[in-house]
């Protein structure tokens, strides 16, 4: 969840990075009692995300700065939309502009990307997810800006699921147990509601995994990491539903409906948060007259 006070307090920080003694440019060359009027103007298609933390970047600079949102986070958009108007000091609204602009055109780009891989994987009942590789810092903004494009959330950090890779499971078994015996040990210690994940890279790993258990005290989700699509195929059927089916690895827009096809349940996408190209929004800026 986004929240005001997280909004807040990161806006905040990025203001103060940007200008730490105040704009010189507009404190000496605008005129203190100069006004001016903006639209948010949409240079190319998209989804729309961020309008929260949009106007957060003008309130906190100014409460007196007004801005209105045309639109609502998850809204499709077309080239030349008008997306929010912002009115107010115009020392204020062109000190807060880079900031305001910098975080909406990032979250929409992360909204769109993630919509184009959603649209790839309509009707196969696979969900698209993304990945903590996110930008540090700004994990709760890159996580809504995915919900706004139709995906879907993994866990959100290290605290809140077990999620066991290959450097997990090898030092589990250095000492010569099993994985089934390291994993069914480890489960003996965790509460009932936490979830377990557990990747694997070859079909052979699948049944020594799931054989620790299943459910509630077992695992909850097994990820075939950077398998074929034939393999991905024999996994599904394989698990046959005693856990939910994750696909990691090798996805892009070209690769995940065919991912999707083999009868995955997941796809997760790193690509989301780490590759997403910030989308061409800007905001014309009008002096008042007067």
């Amino acid at each position: 969840m986004l929240t005001r006070a997280h909004i807040d307090r990161v806006v905040q920080a990025a203001l103060d990075e940007d200008a730490p003694w105040g704009d010189v440019t507009s404190e000496y060359l605008i005129p203190e009692n100069a006004t001016a009027t903006a639209d948010l103007t949409a240079r190319e298609s998209g989804v729309f995300s961020g309008g929260e933390v949009f106007e957060a970047a003008f309130r906190l600079t100014d409460p007196a700065v007004e801005v209105r949102l045309l639109v609502e986070d998850g809204d499709h958009f077309e080239k030349g939309a008008v997306l929010a108007t912002v009115s107010g000091s115009a020392r204020s609204v062109l000190t807060a502009e880079r900031i305001g602009l910098n975080f909406v055109q990032r979250m929409s780009g992360t909204a769109t990307l993630t919509n184009q891989f959603v649209a790839e994987v309509a009707h196969t009942g696979a969900r698209i997810i993304d990945t903590r590789k996110t930008t540090p810092g700004l994990r709760a903004f890159e996580r809504h800006a995915v919900r706004n494009g139709g995906g879907h959330n993994h866990r959100f950090s290290l605290s809140d699921a077990v999620m066991a890779k290959d450097n997990h499971l090898a030092v589990l078994t250095q000492k010569g147990a099993s994985v089934t015996e390291a994993l069914t040990e480890a489960f003996a210690r965790l509460p009932h509601t936490t979830h377990v994940e557990v990747e694997v890279d070859r079909l052979a790993q699948i049944e020594p995994v799931l054989a620790a258990g299943t459910g509630a005290r077992g695992i909850g989700t097994i990820m075939l990491d950077n398998f074929s699509l034939d393999d991905l195929r024999s996994g599904v059927a394989q698990v046959a539903g005693r856990a939910v089916v994750e696909a990691s690895g090798g996805v892009n827009l070209q690769t995940v409906r065919a991912i999707a096809q083999t009868g995955v349940d997941v796809i997760s996408v790193g690509a989301l948060t780490h590759s997403a190209r910030a989308l061409d929004l800007g905001l014309d800026v009008r002096i008042d007259a007067g």
